[in-house]
């Protein structure tokens, strides 16, 4: 089992592609996006997550399970009044698979970490207007560190 150190090298070496009206952004941890500011200003828009019900706590699951377990999140953020933009996580190491995942806006990030908890999740991007995506934590680690990291 990788250690929390393992995963935030992990999540952070990953590119979380987001599919806009417009063009696809590839957003990084931490690295301000301008473009994604602007639409998100243009869309009136505060908070936004990526999120993913795919590999629950990092643990490969069958494609089939994964795309039954995104298809089930997809609906839950429809039945939140949310509209879910397709996105796909992508690592830069080659020996994991592109996730797919889902950008909403208007969701903040402790609703947020709430539904990526239901769906087993150990992290998610959260982020605001200025389009930096941030690292949470859906849990604090036993160390004591901080349950979100930018």
């Amino acid at each position: 089992m990788p250690t929390r150190s393992e995963l935030d090298a992990a999540y952070r070496a990953t590119r979380y592609r987001v599919f806009l009206p417009g063009g696809v952004r590839e957003l990084r941890i931490g690295t301000p996006d301008g473009t994604l500011a602007a639409w998100l200003a243009g869309e009136g828009a505060a908070d936004w997550a990526v999120l993913t019900a795919c590999n629950p706590a990092s643990k490969r699951l069958a494609e089939a399970e994964n795309r039954v377990r995104q298809a089930a999140l997809e609906v839950a953020l429809l039945e939140m009044g949310l509209e879910p933009y397709t996105a796909e996580n992508v690592a830069d190491h080659a020996g994991w698979p592109a996730e797919e995942s889902c950008f909403v806006t208007g969701l903040r990030a402790d609703a947020a970490r709430g539904l990526a908890a239901r769906f087993g999740q150990n992290a998610l991007v959260c982020g605001a207007a200025d389009g930096v995506p941030r690292l949470v934590w859906i849990t604090a680690a036993v160390d004591g560190d901080e349950s979100e990291d930018r």
